[in-house]
């Protein structure tokens, strides 16, 4: 038996009058008021049993007072009229005194948004924790059945956002996450994963755990191989991981100071339009992708609408904020998330069966530049790395560091397999023809 609970956040016609309470109450020359309530829920297990089961409530109300060029902000946790009034204030003090904003930009008018059903799923919004610890129990069952140690957390959240400013601008969204982690140790072997999703019921718990347990008493007694560039396959976790780097590097302002390996050689504009990457290569901005569906906007109110960023490998447009947007005469887009790349309808088995030798890499971690420039960076392998003979997993071997340019292995990407979502990004896995790994590691 499991029982549910009312989600303890603010129903939409409350929230949306406390916003625009708190626009009419200031006396700034402008003003932009957002809240955020909500629930967040974790259940975290450690050697197959719970050791933690929280709820924490939150209540955020931001005021941004402006004068000319001059603003602040005050935030309060407290709901009360007196505690908001007082947030008001102490915002319009601030701003009255703080130094003019050399990149200042008027508040945004009104804007127009997707209209389409937010990811709120009730079920998640109101899981107990009897809910969450009994599907954790069930992980923690067949991991000491198995004779492995499970550890890791299952969360839930509900919440509420509402944004509104002195211009007319109005934005309301609700949303759920769920997230489940696991992490599974025998001997001297490891493997983790980690899934999310706007329902709780899309978390592939069970089958996550099975997979995973499989995969740790593959992943003993791992072998040793020199460093080198090798073929290497790449599961949707790890590529998630690996393309937001080179995405948040997709910044118009870095391109045009020349930061960024988006800007041209001779110093004179950006590389927009050449073909940079594997023409496998397609990323959108897809906030109502089906894994996703999160908010048609911007903490800032901008719209957060579908982009084609790369198409067939040709890098189709850059990360214009609402400044640099200004300074150059462009429009604003907001930031490039959530992510979605298109893959095929093979599996990460298909692509192992189509590789004569190389490395399969099911999670990085301690990811660093090397050089911002030429967006090369280092990382680790870890949980479970392979090798890879005749089409099948041959070995286990020791975990490698890599020195890899992001760009040159967007180039190298000849197989997609089907995609997953991690956090908010929709990924597949990937096969790259050369990644460069430069040392081992005895770390596991």
């Amino acid at each position: 038996m499991t029982l549910a609970k009312e989600p303890t956040i603010l129903q939409q016609d409350r929230a949306i009058a406390i916003v625009e309470d708190a626009i009419k109450k200031s006396s700034a020359e402008g003003v932009f008021v957002s809240l955020s309530s909500g629930e967040e829920s974790l259940s975290r297990y450690s050697e197959n049993q719970i050791t933690q089961n929280i709820t924490r409530t939150q209540f955020n109300l931001t005021v941004t007072s402006y004068f000319g060029r001059r603003s602040a902000s005050a935030s309060t946790t407290e709901l009360d009229t007196d505690a908001i009034a007082q947030t008001i204030q102490r915002s319009q003090e601030l701003a009255k005194i703080a130094p003019e904003d050399p990149e200042w930009v008027p508040l945004l008018d009104p804007q127009t948004y997707e209209q389409r059903t937010p990811a709120f799923d009730l079920p998640t919004a109101t899981c107990s924790p009897l809910k969450r610890g009994e599907i954790i129990q069930r992980v923690c069952h067949a991991s000491a059945k198995a004779g492995v140690e499970a550890s890791g957390t299952l969360s839930t959240e509900a919440g509420i956002f509402v944004i509104g400013n002195s211009q007319g601008l109005r934005a309301y969204n609700r949303t759920t996450e769920a997230n489940f982690g696991l992490t599974i140790r025998v001997e001297n072997g490891s493997s983790w994963s980690e899934r999310t999703a706007w329902g709780i019921d899309q978390l592939p718990v069970e089958l996550i755990a099975e997979e995973l347990i499989d995969r740790a008493f593959a992943a003993r007694n791992p072998r040793d191989i020199k460093p080198g560039i090798y073929p290497v396959i790449c599961n949707s976790a790890v590529f998630a991981e690996l393309l937001g780097w080179l995405i948040w590097n997709l910044d118009a302002r870095a391109a045009d100071e020349g930061r960024s390996f988006m800007s041209r050689n001779d110093g004179v504009g950006n590389r927009l339009g050449e073909a940079m990457f594997s023409p496998l290569v397609q990323v959108n901005r897809d906030p109502a992708h089906p894994l996703l569906q999160t908010s048609p906007c911007f903490g800032d109110g901008l719209s957060n609408n579908y982009l084609e960023i790369v198409k067939d490998g040709i890098p189709n447009i850059l990360s214009y904020s609402r400044y640099w947007a200004q300074k150059q005469g462009k429009s604003p887009t907001g930031y490039f998330a959530p992510i979605v790349m298109n893959g095929s309808n093979q599996s990460l088995t298909d692509l192992i069966a189509q590789t004569e030798r190389g490395i399969l890499v099911n999670r990085v971690w301690y990811t660093n530049y090397v050089n911002p420039k030429t967006l090369e960076i280092t990382g680790m392998t870890r949980d479970g790395t392979f090798w890879i003979e005749d089409g099948k997993i041959a070995y286990p071997i020791k975990n490698l560091r890599f020195n890899q340019k992001l760009p040159e292995m967007m180039r190298d990407i000849d197989q997609l397999s089907t995609v997953e979502r991690y956090s908010s990004s929709v990924v597949p896995g990937v096969r790259v023809k050369a990644f460069n790994f430069s040392s081992v590691s005895d770390s596991v």
